[in-house]
């Protein structure tokens, strides 16, 4: 296979491929920066610079299991750059210099116009060819910081004014995700100056709580904290976002750049398919390393030799026709499931998930251990192809027009 061309264009600034560390721990000083870079990523968002240096607590990690899985979601109480300004500046500054051919996005925080002006200022100054405005860190100490920031419209404006007075390089506006429409802070931000938009930054939460210890996990001195949660459980509320930030009318061709849960090139893709142009990635590095990208850059090279697809911008917003509301979805239709009685196991699942889950309408033979569908109670949930664990057991099968519906060719 010939080698495809991951180049894409985001906030004018031309990436050889559009896969970048997120604004977090993965980024956090020169040598992680440099060492990603080296191993293929397209670009870095140096980890949120502000001006004090944060005190962090110890731990601060926490993980959602299930099933033997690592962690399906990642609790991080860590805030913004524990180093000094002055270090952050200069590791900016080195890995500019040292990688002239790789994007530098500097992630700033401040707490008042005065400290955003200043701030993007100074890493203009260093080299940096974006800025991203964090305005939806969750566990920032202070409320003139973070996501209590970015549920604010008219602070986001007023902020991404400011950072517009000290730079003209292009900006862009980390979104908080605790918020019921995202849409209106990240057109504040525009109509601030800001270039493009961000997300989503983690979701506020508690993962557990020790059950001898009455704290929730971790634990720090006997108390915990509300913080952000990433990982592969945030990415179908991320690709919400992003996809109502994409079909929103008064971001028409505003940049996004996607971030949360991206952990294989086929989440990569879906990012791309609702409106990203660019791919910010934390909690799968923290799992398996920078070299993640490589699997991340083959899949995506294989999937637009056999689909035809010349430039990765040509997939760019292609799935956000067929998001809409949910009063326009087609109900004239049942789709019953399918059973290949040769790939069955004889477990059940089926049978009692749709039992006690659903509308009792899958028959089991007891005797020969295999499901049957009961087409008049079945409604076409296919709950039971969801909890099967055998792939292709359980498929798409005959389709029934409703009483009230025409019958028509049906896109499954």
């Amino acid at each position: 296979m010939r080698r495809k061309n991951l180049s894409i264009e985001f906030c004018g600034v031309k990436c050889e491929n559009p896969f970048f560390l997120a604004s977090s721990p993965v980024g956090n000083n020169y040598d992680m920066c440099a060492k990603a870079l080296e191993t293929g990523w397209g670009g870095i968002v140096f980890k949120t610079v502000a001006m004090e240096r944060m005190i962090e607590v110890s731990p601060r990690f926490h993980a959602n299991k299930k099933e033997g899985t690592p962690f399906i979601g990642f609790k991080n109480m860590e805030q913004v750059a524990e180093h000094s300004l002055e270090e952050n500046l200069a590791d900016m500054k080195k890995l500019k210099e040292n990688y002239p051919n790789k994007v530098l996005i500097a992630s700033i925080m401040g707490s008042n116009e005065e400290e955003w002006t200043k701030l993007a200022q100074l890493v203009t100054e260093v080299g940096a060819d974006i800025i991203e405005c964090n305005f939806s860190c969750p566990q920032m100490t202070s409320h003139a910081m973070g996501s209590d920031v970015g549920q604010n419209p008219e602070l986001v404006k007023k902020y991404s004014a400011a950072v517009r007075r000290g730079t003209n390089l292009p900006v862009l506006a980390k979104m908080t995700p605790n918020i019921g429409r995202m849409e209106v802070p990240a057109v504040a931000a525009v109509e601030g100056g800001a270039t493009g938009v961000s997300a989503i930054n983690t979701i506020k939460c508690i993962t557990a709580v020790d059950l001898d210890k009455k704290v929730a996990l971790p634990i720090i001195n006997g108390k915990s904290a509300i913080s952000g949660y990433s990982g592969k459980a945030v990415k179908p509320i991320a690709l919400r976002f992003v996809s109502q930030l994409a079909k929103e009318p008064k971001l028409k061709n505003v940049p996004i750049s996607g971030i949360g849960g991206i952990e294989t090139w086929e989440d990569a893709i879906e990012f791309i398919m609702l409106g990203a142009s660019n791919l910010q990635v934390t909690t799968a590095i923290m799992q398996y390393g920078y070299r993640i990208v490589e699997d991340l850059i083959s899949g995506i090279e294989y999937y637009m030799e056999e689909k035809g697809v010349e430039k990765l911008s040509d997939l760019v917003g292609v799935a956000l026709d067929n998001v809409v509301p949910a009063e326009n979805l087609d109900r004239d239709y049942i789709v019953y499931p399918n059973f290949d009685t040769d790939k069955c196991i004889g477990c059940g699942r089926c049978y009692v998930s749709c039992y006690d889950g659903a509308h009792q309408a899958i028959v089991w033979d007891e005797e020969n251990r295999r499901p049957s569908v009961n087409k008049d109670n079945c409604v076409g949930c296919h709950l039971c192809a969801l909890v099967c664990p055998i792939e292709g057991c359980i498929t798409k099968g005959e389709i029934k027009f409703k009483d009230f519906g025409v019958k028509r060719e049906i896109s499954l």
